[in-house]
């Protein structure tokens, strides 16, 4: 290669003059180096400009140096190669170079351009430097920013399709594949209106219009097929895509929800329906009183509501359990359902208790429909391997004539119900209005009976069990009272299961314990012997898991001896004989006296007394009150007292009224008796006044 002689810095000025000017005010913010390329491939500076001068070391005194005489020995060498290469190839050169400037990365783009002469030979280089750091950070950005996009699209639980502006699928995301079922080739071009119900399809158009003027939408409920031809409930939402401030179709953004929606339909199955029978609740009731009535106005006929509950069911769970009791419950209500059709509607209200709706019905329509339901429990219920009878009482009410909500229909119902039971059970009765008077509303007795401990109006009778060898008096039995202000004397029998019912039975409960404890204490303390008080524990209150401590802390606060407290169970409340045997072992831990309260009413009472340690039998008052009058009583009463003396047991017998009974049982050896016959439940008073607690 030839190169150019070596020139002046006066004779380039011609040609900066003519050349550069333009190409300066064009690159003003770029630093422009020009060499002179000079004979035995040297390089040599011929102009720098302000930006260069500004940024680099080079200055306009080292015009007409050497390319090594200017710059650090490294980088003259490095740089000298290219401008070389440039010279041998002619060629523009294209290079990026980084350095730190206080710490920060600087990357500067450098363009070499030769400048030749008339023979084709280079003369000059013209160097273009600019810092391309900002452009490379904001390409990073631009990059980074579509990875996320590409992650949000890609990595989203919900399925995304990309819509162009005729609604035809362009992309879609793994989300959009398994969703429809379709693979990412078969999705794209096909026609998202494909993927939906028809039925949605003027919901989705009118969604894809409002995207394509610019504005988001969302549909709550879409109903999507996929591939296999599976339902799926979903919700959509339709996102414009804006490029250039013009519409250039949609994201839609599609979530599932069909699990949602089965759950928000199950919870409303629940909220209208009874969990154990299945059948419509009270909530379904009132919900559909009002529709009902509304439809039967315009047509002007009648409703019925026949309020049916349950004679004696206590029983049954006493007997059976409350496990054993629900599936009695199951067993009613596949016959009550026997009955049921468009006119006829069956709700559970609770418990027990069952409500008819009898639409478009007559007077005697309603009549027929009572007998029918009495019929149905004519037949015995079969409960493992034994036969149960129960008989419904049914209370009735007529729309118009007795109210016009549900409200009001029941509560007539249930006065008429009432005064069934109070007459004998097992029948139907219309209401009436003189019933009002003589119904206890028991919403206002639950209220009342909340608040009877804290008002006083609770107290303890004791009935004395009588030695029938001795005539002496070592033990009683505490029997609960309630005096109400509003309702005067209210039966155990009425407030007990309302107690039960409501879960105060608990409450309740413990205070009975804690008061025959107080009793106790004063009697020590007024010098009398130690006697037995038997204290009532409920099916509920057995179920405890802290019965044994509750008792225990009572017996330690009152100082009273643990042989003073006999606990007093019914056979229902030892079904579950796992937790009973468990429960049982406590008590006796604990040393109190275990006794079985009506013993003789199960089914299984020797089962009973072979698994668990109990002292005492009481025999119910059911066989003592026939004792001499009917043979079958007084041989099971005679082979109750024999099994117990055989186990070791003592025997107390209730509810003796005369003295007949008395003689009978002296004469099988029955320990112990209670009832009037001997006295009635009395006060702590009347048993000290009557020295009934002996010095």
């Amino acid at each position: 290669m030839k190169w150019t002689d070596s020139t002046t810095i006066s004779q380039d000025q011609k040609f900066l003059d003519t050349v550069l000017k333009e190409l300066i005010l064009d690159h003003i913010h770029d630093m422009i180096f020009i060499m002179k390329v000079e004979e035995g491939k040297g390089f040599r500076y011929v102009y720098v400009n302000e930006s260069a001068k500004k940024y680099t070391m080079i200055q306009q005194k080292d015009m007409g140096r050497y390319l090594e005489e200017v710059i650090p020995v490294e980088m003259a060498v490095d740089l000298k190669k290219k401008y070389l290469e440039l010279v041998e190839t002619g060629e523009r050169i294209i290079y990026q170079d980084a350095f730190y400037v206080k710490g920060y990365k600087v990357i500067n783009e450098s363009i070499l351009t030769p400048i030749k002469n008339e023979v084709g030979l280079v003369d000059y280089v013209i160097s273009i430097t600019r810092d391309i750091t900002p452009s490379i950070e904001e390409k990073k950005k631009l990059v980074k920013a579509k990875e996320r996009y590409k992650s949000i699209i890609e990595h989203n639980l919900d399925a995304i399709f990309i819509l162009n502006s005729q609604g035809i699928i362009r992309e879609s995301n793994a989300a959009g594949c398994s969703l429809s079922g379709y693979s990412i080739d078969a999705l794209a071009n096909m026609n998202i209106f494909d993927l939906f119900y028809p039925q949605n399809k003027k919901l989705l158009e009118g969604a894809l219009s409002q995207s394509l003027l610019g504005n988001p939408s969302s549909i709550e409920h879409c109903l999507l097929m996929n591939e296999k031809g599976e339902e799926k409930v979903t919700q959509l939402k339709i996102v414009p895509i804006v490029v250039k401030e013009k519409c250039d179709g949609c994201y839609i953004i599609v979530k599932d929800i069909t699990s949602h929606y089965e759950q928000s339909e199950m919870i409303h199955y629940m909220a209208l329906h009874d969990q154990l029978t299945g059948l419509w609740n009270r909530k379904a009731l009132d919900d559909h009183v009002p529709l009902i009535i509304h439809n039967m106005e315009e047509r002007g006929v009648e409703l019925s509501l026949l309020y049916l509950d349950l004679d004696r069911f206590k029983f049954v769970n006493d007997t059976l359990g409350l496990k054993g009791g629900d599936r009695f419950l199951k067993k009613i209500t596949e016959r009550l359902i026997t009955l049921t059709n468009e006119d006829c509607l069956l709700y559970r209200q609770g418990g027990d208790e069952f409500i008819f709706l009898l639409k478009n019905c007559s007077f005697e329509d309603t009549k027929t429909k009572a007998k029918e339901i009495l019929a149905l429990f004519v037949a015995p219920f079969i409960m493992e391997t034994q036969e149960f009878y129960i008989s419904p009482s049914i209370g009735i009410s007529r729309y118009p004539a007795d109210g016009y909500d549900s409200n009001s229909l029941i509560q007539k119902a249930a006065q008429a119900l009432f005064e069934v039971k109070e007459k004998g059970r097992a029948h139907y009765r219309f209401y009436q209005t003189h019933m009002k008077s003589s119904f206890p509303n028991y919403i206002i007795m639950e209220s009342h009976l909340r608040k009877a401990i804290e008002k006083g109006e609770l107290y303890i009778h004791y009935q004395p069990q009588v030695n029938l060898s001795t005539g002496n008096i070592d033990s009683f039995e505490a029997l609960i009272r309630w005096n109400n202000r509003k309702f005067g004397f209210v039966s155990p029998a009425q407030f007990i299961p309302l107690a039960e019912e409501t879960g105060l039975i608990h409450q309740i409960g413990e205070w009975v314990l804690e008061q025959v404890c107080i009793q106790l204490q004063k009697w020590r303390v007024k010098g009398y012997r130690s006697v037995r008080v038997a204290i009532n524990i409920s099916p509920k209150q057995f179920q405890q898991e802290h019965l044994v401590d509750t008792i225990d802390f009572y017996l330690s606060t009152y100082k009273i001896s643990s042989s003073c407290i006999e606990i007093e169970i019914t056979e229902g409340a030892m079904q579950d004989t796992q937790q009973t045997l468990k429960m049982l072992k406590k008590l006796k831990e604990l040393g109190v006296f275990i006794s079985v309260d009506d013993f003789g009413t199960g089914y299984s009472s020797l089962h009973y007394l072979k698994r668990f340690p109990i002292d005492i039998l009481k025999i119910d008052q059911s066989f003592v009150k026939e004792i001499g009058m009917n043979q079958k009583d007084s041989a099971i009463t005679t082979t109750i007292i024999h099994l117990a003396h055989s186990l070791g047991l003592e025997v107390i017998a209730e509810g003796v009224e005369r003295e007949g009974q008395v003689d009978f049982l002296k004469e099988a050896k029955c320990q112990k008796a209670q009832g009037y016959y001997f006295s009635k439940p009395i006060g702590p008073k009347e048993i000290e006044q009557q020295q009934f607690v002996l010095m």
